[in-house]
């Protein structure tokens, strides 16, 4: 990412900009828990994925929130990280999907991540959705 001026980002506004993101995403409540339970061991991970994923990758301006929730639920079903998708599925309705839209990303997921796959993560996603309601 560059600044107006052409250039680099330095790593504290990268931070400053991923933190903006990742609380708009995900929400200031999970972001305070995550901040309040970081350790020694993984302050030096937070800082990464604030820093990367979150002040680089979700900042670009290639695709905008809703197409990149849409990429990070298919991946996230297809290498069967199950601890992530609460996560996400309530970050993409904050990010504007709809709950039809989900099920068609889920559905999309069992012919190209497996049955298994979509079955977990639509159990995941009534959870998340009856939560939600």
């Amino acid at each position: 990412m560059t600044r107006p001026d052409g250039k680099g980002l330095t790593d504290e506004e990268r931070y400053d900009q991923g933190m903006a993101v990742r609380r708009a995403v995900l929400s200031d409540a999970h972001v305070d828990r995550a901040t309040a339970n970081q350790t020694p061991l993984s302050a030096d991970f937070q800082d990464l994925i604030t820093r990367y994923a979150w002040g680089d990758i979700w900042s670009r301006p290639g695709l905008d929130r809703r197409s990149r929730s849409v990429a990070v639920l298919s991946s996230l079903i297809a290498h069967g990280h199950h601890e992530e998708l609460a996560m996400h599925l309530r970050a993409a309705l904050r990010n504007g999907l709809t709950v039809d839209e989900i099920r068609e990303v889920i559905l999309q997921s069992a012919i190209y991540s497996g049955v298994p796959a979509a079955n977990t993560a639509f159990r995941i996603a009534n959870e998340v959705l009856s939560d939600d309601a």
